[in-house]
């Protein structure tokens, strides 16, 4: 029996979704919690790999040779349970946990954001700036920024979304819309942006050593995306909008503080700290600008002054601001804590340093159930990799889209699709397309789509499904952002809400993809839709 319009779900309050999203809400919610999902995962996923292993399932890499027969490398798929496997679970329990790449981002960032939130920062800075912004733009404002911050790569999520919660709240809208926003904006929009960055120079740089497998001598042009991902860009702000203000937004209802945990003591949602005086407010926005101008200027030293440390001279073009990149963690560290420490010493909330490791402490706090949950997840991706599942699954897929026969076009769209259903299950945008991409790239060639374009569609494919599979890394600590503000929602109510973002930017992203092609515009400057196709192969 459908839900009455009205009732609320176990989300603290959330009015419950109807039709089939509430269906995957309820069903969602009823899942045990993530920590005990993911148990059941690993459990799961041994006895797969088990029957796997048993029938001999596996694959011939499409890269890799062996040196003893000189034919490609066989991946078959381990069992879990082999001596080897149990061996290095139960030996490399430490190394799993820390290593998990989320969990350095999440921390090293919180850091510094517990301070800001803490010292009254986040609220004051959001209160001043929200006055300025028309309630209409917050959303493509939102969409628009989320896109832009994938050039900070995994460290967007861990700042923006929880910001974009603080941003709708000070503007008196619902927290979680803000954040579902901004996740479909960082995550969906993964490969998004109006400039090539770091994503497009990793991916990039595996077309180019997968065109390389049959025609020697093949460079990729780290801008050879530039146009598309702009495209991409423009396409996606308005389905992002849409969805939520006109379907999410009226969902959720207003905001009920009464839906907040009852021992939220920071500065987002139950600051009961006395409100320091409005003149002190002021003072303090104004040392923290100066603060955030000082660490902007270090920072522009370090990447632009002859011999910059952040720039690496010696590297190829598309390589040279890797250090740059790689340095924007530490950046968002110390972005977050010295204008908070600054404003917190000119607004009075902080007194001396002691305060300021309590406020970083209190931070840690806040993370302790997604160090938790971090445990589990770490170790069942892990165990993904040692099974050599999503390899073989990645490989026998491909060599599907090979013997399909389907005409160019449609090739492109299988390998959009294709690339999103695998990406439920492998969530790491690079590891996917080292392995699709030197089956998928030369095999188009060969059928004069060009590399650019071939990446283009799988990038389209790749970040659509981010937002509603648990696996993603982040999934888990959206959900934990989102349980800041309502103190139930669960598991299936963030992915019930996330599915309209997915079935817009896919169908939007594919709509993209086919008429890219139909009306053969460039991908990037340098690069185009059809290519013509070596007079020679190296024979790989």
């Amino acid at each position: 029996m459908a839900a009455q319009a009205g009732a609320t779900s176990a989300a603290g309050g959330v009015p419950e979704q109807t039709g089939f999203l509430g269906w995957v809400e309820r069903t969602g919610n009823r899942l045990p919690d993530p920590v005990f999902l993911f148990l059941w995962f690993i459990l799961a996923l041994v006895l797969i790999s088990v029957i796997a292993a048993a029938s001999g399932w596996s694959a011939a890499h499409p890269v890799e040779i062996d040196p003893a027969t000189g034919a490609h490398r066989v991946i078959a798929v381990e069992s879990l349970l082999s001596a080897a496997n149990i061996r290095r679970l139960l030996t490399e329990v430490p190394e799993t946990f820390t290593h998990f790449p989320p969990l350095g981002y999440v921390l090293t960032v919180m850091l510094g954001a517990g301070v800001a939130e803490r010292s009254g920062l986040f609220a004051t800075a959001m209160q001043a700036s929200m006055a300025r912004v028309p309630r209409p733009l917050l959303t493509p404002a939102v969409a628009l920024v989320s896109m832009l911050g994938n050039h900070a790569a995994d460290a967007a999520f861990v700042v923006l979304i929880p910001l974009a919660g603080i941003i709708y709240h000070a503007a008196g809208r619902h927290p979680l819309t803000g954040i579902v926003a901004s996740f479909a904006g960082v995550s969906g929009g993964f490969s998004a942006n109006l400039l090539p960055g770091q994503l497009d120079a990793l991916l990039l740089g595996i077309t180019e050593a997968s065109v390389r497998t049959v025609f020697a001598g093949w460079t990729a042009n780290i801008a050879g995306n530039w146009y598309f991902i702009a495209a991409m860009t423009v396409c996606y702000m308005p389905v992002i909008w849409y969805v939520t203000d006109r379907i999410v937004e009226p969902k959720l209802g207003p905001y009920s503080p009464a839906a907040a945990p009852a021992d939220a003591a920071d500065a987002l949602t139950d600051d009961t700290a006395p409100e320091p005086p409005a003149d002190r407010q002021r003072r303090g926005l104004r040392r923290a600008g100066l603060a955030v101008l000082a660490l902007v200027a270090v920072w522009a030293a370090l990447t632009l002054l002859p011999g910059a440390p952040l720039i690496d001279a010696a590297a190829p073009p598309e390589g040279r601001l890797t250090p740059f990149y790689r340095s924007l963690l530490p950046f968002f560290l110390l972005v977050f804590l010295l204008p908070g420490w600054a404003y917190g010493k000119a607004a009075g909330t902080i007194a001396d340093h002691r305060d300021l490791v309590e406020m970083m402490a209190g931070a840690m706090k806040d993370m302790a159930y997604y160090m938790v949950l971090v445990f589990v997840a770490a170790h069942f991706v892990v165990m993904f990799g040692w099974s050599n599942m999503g390899i073989v699954l990645a490989v026998d897929g491909a060599d599907a889209l090979r013997a399909s026969g389907l005409p160019a076009w449609a090739m492109l769209a299988a390998v959009l699709i294709f690339g999103a259903l695998l990406n439920i299950v492998i969530g790491s945008a690079s590891a996917k397309w080292a392995v699709l991409g030197p089956v998928v790239v030369p095999m188009l060639m060969l059928l004069g789509i060009s590399p650019e374009m071939t990446t283009a569609a799988y990038r389209v494919g790749d970040s659509a499904t981010n937002i509603v599979t648990p696996l993603l890394p982040y999934f888990p600590l959206v959900l934990v952002f989102c349980q800041r503000w309502v103190k139930d929602y669960g598991l299936g109510s963030l992915t019930a809400t996330m599915l309209p973002y997915c079935a817009g930017i896919l169908v939007a992203g594919m709509a993209l993809t086919v008429g890219w092609v139909v009306l053969d515009l460039l991908p990037g400057p340098g690069a185009s839709v059809f290519a013509e196709v070596p007079a020679a192969a190296n024979g790989g």
